[in-house]
């Protein structure tokens, strides 16, 4: 196989190639693993890799929808039998875990060959992936600028043409967050979508959800087509699926009644660019026959910021504390980034009942959304505030994470949204900056309706075509 093959392919077309037998899973694992030795000295975004499974896994794939495709794990959730999982933590056990997740038993399944692990920020807490223990991973288009978080190795794996799709999971914007910094496809599906077993029911009282980055919206919907469904024992499940995802991309979305926001829950303005390129899709989407109105959900200013910081700070200590267990010890002073060690003190001030106040209160936000969603199919925002940030504006070394945050602190006011709520998000790489970085732009549907986000998508990649559009560093 030639050099431009590979990355004229996504994920389904590479696929193709292996079922007609014009390219084997091996040839395709050499492809994959030369670029990552060409492209990760300056982008960072592979910290594990797995060459010799990947190789193994090559020699006798599974017929599934991706038989033979190059794929990327996240670590971060993406646990396989016999390999760490750090979650970009010195404090966190390099010991191999014992089994696949759930997750990653199905990616196998799905025909993937895997070839290593990715970048996250320290106990995935950050927009942006950075961490004492990695370092930084280094934007495509742009390496003084962040990838975003957490799924951030994994997307600049995939923008960079290393692999066409890589893992990915969301609990406050990290699937979208990446999607958007480095210009690719992120949905976070419905709440319980995919599983979380066999070690977790749910995370976060369930804001976390699994999925890939892609850099076409088919591949986005195949994926998950293969990785969908409960396991016995998760807490709940999710709507129902009829049909397949896939298909859905084959259909057209009708009229839809669509409400986009120019301004953040509080009213703020957004960045120049993230404004013109909300303004520009709205036209596009009236062009193309839906209604389209200026609205937002009925938010408070302070939120969903006043829900989050104390909820994932009582996660992170929760983690903390169950790796003390393990390890019989609590964490050294070089084990924890400063910035996560403040969190974790924020954490265990958190009491049961604050805790449970807080899931009460977000509750309260999801019934509102809701209702709005009721009389709008769609919501549309920028997914971010403005472009991607500046590596190095969060300081992981600042122990006062209210310090730490406070450059960025509106850089990510509508992702968390949806992960409050559970509704399903896709963010798509509709526009530019002014200088050249992607600019992501958010869709978000009602509660287990991922299918109408897969059909305006489609319907928005013919409109507004993005394939041909790549970065610096690619292929």
């Amino acid at each position: 196989m030639s050099f431009p093959e590979y990355a004229a392919n996504d994920a389904l077309g590479l696929a193709e190639l292996v079922h007609k037998g014009e390219v084997s899973p091996s040839e395709l694992a050499e492809e994959a693993i030369a670029r990552i030795e060409k492209h990760n000295p300056a982008l960072n975004a592979v910290i594990l890799k797995l060459y010799d499974l990947g190789r193994q896994m090559a020699k006798a794939p599974v017929e599934g929808s991706f038989k033979g495709v190059p794929f990327l794990l996240k670590d971060a959730f993406g646990d396989i039998a016999g390999y760490p999982t750090r979650l970009g933590s010195r404090f966190k056990s390099d010991a191999p875990v014992k089994e696949d997740a759930v997750l990653a038993k199905r990616f196998r399944a799905a025909g993937l060959t895997f070839l290593g692990k990715t970048n996250v920020p320290e106990f995935t807490l950050l927009p942006t992936t950075e961490s004492a223990l990695y370092g930084a991973a280094h934007n495509p288009w742009n390496v003084n600028h962040s990838t975003g978080g957490s799924s951030g190795g994994a997307a600049a794996a995939v923008a960079s043409g290393m692999v066409p799709v890589a893992h990915a999971n969301d609990s406050g914007g990290s699937i979208r967050i990446p999607a958007s910094s480095c210009g690719l496809v992120g949905l976070k599906p419905t709440r319980a979508r995919t599983s979380l077993g066999p070690d977790y029911g749910d995370v976060l009282s369930g804001l976390c959800h699994e999925h890939v980055l892609t850099r076409t919206v088919r591949d986005c919907a195949a994926m998950l087509d293969c990785i969908h469904g409960n396991e016995p024992g998760d807490p709940y499940v999710a709507p129902a699926v009829t049909g397949s995802f896939l298909d859905e991309t084959k259909r057209k979305p009708g009229k839809l009644r669509i409400a986009f926001s120019r301004t953040n829950p509080a009213g703020a303005p957004l960045h120049a660019d993230c404004v013109k390129g909300v303004e520009a899709t709205a036209k596009v989407l009236a062009d193309l026959g839906h209604e389209v109105v200026e609205a937002a959900p009925p938010l408070k200013a302070e939120e969903p910021g006043n829900l989050f910081l104390p909820l994932w700070a009582a996660w992170l200590a929760s983690e903390i504390e169950l790796e003390t267990a393990r390890r019989g010890r609590g964490p050294k002073d070089d084990e924890l980034e400063p910035l996560t060690r403040g969190l974790y003190e924020i954490g265990k001030t958190v009491s049961a009942a604050q805790y449970l106040i807080l899931v009460k209160e977000a509750q309260a936000l999801t019934r509102r959304v809701a209702g709005f969603m009721q009389t709008h199919d769609v919501w549309l925002t920028p997914t971010l505030a403005s472009p991607p940030i500046p590596l190095g504006l969060i300081n992981i070394n600042e122990p006062d994470p209210i310090a730490a945050f406070a450059p960025a602190v509106d850089y990510v006011p509508f992702t968390p949204i949806q992960n409050l709520t559970g509704q399903p998000a896709m963010s798509l790489p509709l526009a530019m900056s002014s200088d050249g970085l992607p600019v992501g732009m958010m869709f978000s549907a009602r509660f287990g309706d991922e299918a109408t986000l897969f059909r305006l998508a489609a319907q928005l990649e013919e409109a507004m075509p993005w394939r041909e559009r790549h970065p610096q560093i690619w292929n």
